[in-house]
């Protein structure tokens, strides 16, 4: 089975459609949830998943609903929004035209965050030459300083400050309200504070220009951080190729010579190059040695080694002849190929791995959740938390510990501000502060401190990394929501056939009924077994077939064919002038078609399943003629992995549907016990076993390839395919192995607690934060230990909090690579 097993993102009933939208300007979880919000509120919007880090919305509504409507909502919100729209030639433009923006946006913060710095530094130089008494003209004038606090607002703050004033008209409020807040409340203060001297307020036209310059500083390292995180998914999007060299076939047309020799094709002359969006199903590709190869195709011409690591993650190239297929994006190595394209647009394995990854993004993890519902109301929350210190200082806190006004200002004209910022608590030197002044100080450090962007960065940073990751190495997973269920799994449960075994079976063991009215020899059952078998594409029966044709037998004529699925075939096969009726299938099978077996049947039956073969039953004209023996070798890796989920604590089961003196063979090879294995288990029954394990209170986890796994691996808590299966078998998966490296399966559930651990790590640090910064910036500490936390600091502090959640995700490469690097892991067998 080619790569092109690969499944898509989650089908939708037909009802509805999903939409993709691509959204600019969110800063925080409080951005998030406003636009899921807003995008929730328009008419057909059934569902909307947003996500910080990729900056995409999912959209699940009604086919009648307006997806440039939506972009348009979201755009006069403050969210410059566009439709990104699937199948369409434009999409490339459309994805230049969005990085063209953000390339615009993250230069225009650079230059913000270049002119905020300066306007610190001078800052600080003036308070420096106030401290050493070094007099420099005009840099101690509190009017100066209030134009540098005006020139940060109305420069490199103006975005920040504006977007968090719109966001708060439109009833959403984001972090940039709560900073836009704190540095006008600061700036205003301090203005009349100059205005009206006779007051006696302190002015702290510095905590504007500090606040500024920190918060853009640490967006500007957190972008930066950011943009390390999608680098594997923007590798996988340079994947895709443009051009593509399409050519005309010539067929020949046979000789007088060789009148039967079949027509033969060969290249024309005068290829064109063609963008890649532009070729269709059937059309022929012509792919040089050092090319990559443009589209999903079927090789009718040459032969060549491609390399599939960018795919596969799997270093060692593969020889592809004429029939194999081959993958965009994978580079021709060795020899010039001719391929005919069998999937085009975002039908091809790597568009399908790309929307698999990006859809990933969207599908949160249960622990998200809360983050989610809590960052909704955070903004809000904040605010009143800021206007209940304001009021509690102002009322009630200043009579209770009045000798906190004469412990002075954190931050005032004799101290240095970038050294009160970088050390944000500290012991405070005497000077007096007004009741007013010292409420409006706090109320605004709580304003700056919280951080509702930790929590946005959570989840999605650390899932884009460790799903891009898995990406690179040939593991894909669907979503945050797997994670939560691969944490809880306790039993893991195997399919044989393809899965524990090569998915190559051989006829090892023919016998023929003694005492027949017409005895047969053991090539003329075989030759009548693929006869019937011909109609059918099971791996039994092509192992059949195979056989017949590596004997020299010739296939018989036959009609009628009847195929039940994992019972048995039949057909109406004509030999030596004579129609025969002939069924093969399991025992029980023959029994229904009232075919009766003799007491020699099960005893032969019995000592060839034993050597572990799979047990085929064969009858002509309803009389017992003999059976075949047939065997699928076992992976290479196959008793290693069964044996290290073992070690690992977990349970490990054999689902199968042969009987069970085969099973029970093949469990012996795998070092299983006699418990755990489910045997003479039809497909149709094999998600009724999945579903009785969890009945009992095991969480289930199941790894199979075929078509008859599907209903299992939707059953199962945890469905894991295997590339090597069929695509509706991955479609259901919610874990998908590129690969066709059993070990992966180890690797694939380390690596999906590695993420969901690091999301736990990050949110843990987001609350973490919150509870303890927001009641210190409050004044918590003020009274008995005389710790107060300046705007500016708080401001600092805030941005830390994100770049450290962040960094924190891109850990997971160094954790995920020394996984990897481990002996079970990088010397594992590739079965091929």
């Amino acid at each position: 089975m080619s790569t092109s097993a690969i499944a898509s993102s989650t089908s939708v009933p037909s009802t509805v459609q999903t939409l993709t939208l691509d959204v600019t300007g969110m800063k925080c979880a409080g951005c998030v949830k406003a636009v899921e919000r807003k995008l929730a509120q328009q008419a057909g919007v059934q569902s909307a998943c947003v996500n910080l880090v990729t900056e995409v919305a999912t959209v699940t509504c009604e086919p009648q609903t307006d997806a440039q409507e939506l972009a348009q909502v979201l755009t006069q919100s403050g969210f410059p929004s566009q439709v990104r729209q699937s199948n369409s030639p434009s999409v490339q433009a459309g994805l230049i035209d969005l990085a063209n923006l953000r390339q615009a946006q993250a230069a225009r913060q650079r230059r913000d965050l270049i002119v905020a710095i300066g306007l610190l530094l001078v800052s600080t130089i003036g308070h420096v030459s106030q401290t050493i008494g070094l007099a420099i003209p005009g840099l101690g004038n509190d009017g100066f300083h209030a134009g540098l606090a005006a020139a940060a607002l109305l420069f490199p703050g103006r975005a920040l400050v504006w977007d968090g004033l719109k966001g708060l008209w439109h009833g959403a409020p984001t972090m940039n309200t709560l900073i836009g807040l704190g540095a006008l409340t600061a700036f205003l203060t301090s203005l009349v504070a100059l205005i009206n001297p006779t007051l006696g307020w302190e002015c702290f036209f510095d905590e504007p220009v500090m606040l500024i310059g920190f918060i853009l500083l640490g967006r500007t390292l957190e972008q930066q951080a950011r943009h390390r995180a999608a680098a594997s998914f923007q590798s996988l999007l340079a994947l895709q190729p443009r051009i593509a060299r399409l050519v005309k076939v010539q067929w020949s047309s046979a000789s007088p010579e060789q009148p039967d020799r079949p027509p033969t094709p060969a290249i024309a002359p005068g290829a064109i190059e063609v963008p890649v969006e532009h070729l269709r199903v059937g059309e022929w590709v012509q792919v040089l040695p050092g090319e990559q190869v443009p589209i999903d195709g079927e090789i009718l011409l040459g032969e060549s080694t491609i390399d599939e690591s960018m795919l596969t993650g799997e270093s060692v190239p593969v020889v592809k002849r004429i029939g194999d297929t081959v993958s965009a994006g994978t580079l021709n190595q060795s020899g010039a190929i001719a391929l005919q394209v069998t999937h085009t647009g975002e039908n091809t394995t790597l568009a399908r791995i790309i929307q698999l990854v990006e859809t990933a993004q969207t599908r949160k993890a249960p622990i998200q959740q809360l983050a989610d519902t809590i960052a909704g109301y955070f903004t809000y929350g904040v605010m009143a938390l800021a206007g209940l210190t304001f009021l509690f200082w102002y009322f009630l806190g200043l009579h209770w510990w009045p000798e906190v006004l004469n412990y002075g200002s954190q931050l005032s004209h004799h101290h240095l501000p970038l050294p009160g910022a970088m050390a944000p608590m500290r012991s405070l030197p005497s000077h007096s502060l007004t009741p007013l002044l010292l409420s409006l100080k706090l109320t605004i450090a709580v304003l700056v401190i919280a951080c509702p962007c930790a929590l946005g960065l959570a989840t999605p940073t650390a899932l884009l990394v460790g799903s891009s990751l898995g990406a690179e190495n040939g593991l894909l997973i669907r979503g945050g929501d797997v994670l939560e269920r691969v944490r809880t799994l306790d039993t893991i449960v195997f399919d044989k056939t393809g899965t524990l075994t090569q998915g190559q079976p051989t006829v090892t063991h023919i016998t023929v009924a003694p005492q027949l009215a017409q005895p047969y020899t053991t090539d003329q059952l075989l030759q009548i077994a693929a006869s019937v078998e011909q109609g059918t594409t099971h791996p039994l029966a092509t192992a059949i077939v195979q056989a017949a044709k590596h004997q020299g037998l010739a296939l018989l004529s036959a009609t009628d064919f009847y195929t039940q699925a994992g019972s048995g075939v039949s057909a109406q096969v004509e030999r030596a002038g004579q129609r025969s009726f002939v069924l093969l299938g399991h025992a029980d099978w023959l029994d229904q078609q009232q075919v009766t077996l003799p007491l020699e049947a099960h005893t032969q039956a019995t000592t060839v399943a034993h050597q572990g073969n799979t047990i085929v039953h064969m009858a002509i004209d309803q009389q017992w003629v003999g059976l075949l023996g047939i065997q699928d070798p076992l992976r290479p890796d196959a008793r290693d992995t069964l044996q290290t989920l073992q070690q690992e604590e977990l349970r490990v089961m054999l689902l199968t549907g042969d009987r069970c003196e085969t099973a029970q063979a093949v469990a012996q090879a795998l070092g299983l016990a006699r418990d755990q294995v489910i045997a003479e288990v039809k497909p149709e029954e094999k998600s009724h076993a999945i579903a009785t394990l969890q009945a009992q209170g095991y969480q289930v986890g199941m790894v199979g390839d075929g078509i008859n796994d599907a209903p299992a691996l939707a059953q199962a808590d945890v469905g894991i395919a295997l590339k090597s299966g069929t695509e509706v078998a991955s479609e259901t998966a919610s874990l998908v192995l590129m690969r066709d490296r059993l070990s992966d399966v180890i690797l694939a559930l380390h690596l999906s607690r590695q993420i969901l651990g690091t999301i736990r790590q990050n949110l843990l640090w987001a609350f973490g934060y919150n509870a303890v910064s927001i009641p210190i910036a409050a004044g918590v500490l003020l009274p008995h230990f005389r710790i107060l936390l300046s705007p500016g600091g708080a401001g600092f502090l805030m941005a830390l909090s994100s770049i450290s959640v962040v960094l924190n995700s891109l850990l997971l490469r160094w954790h995920f690579n020394r996984l990897v690097s481990q002996p079970s892991f990088n010397q594992q067998p590739v079965s091929q």
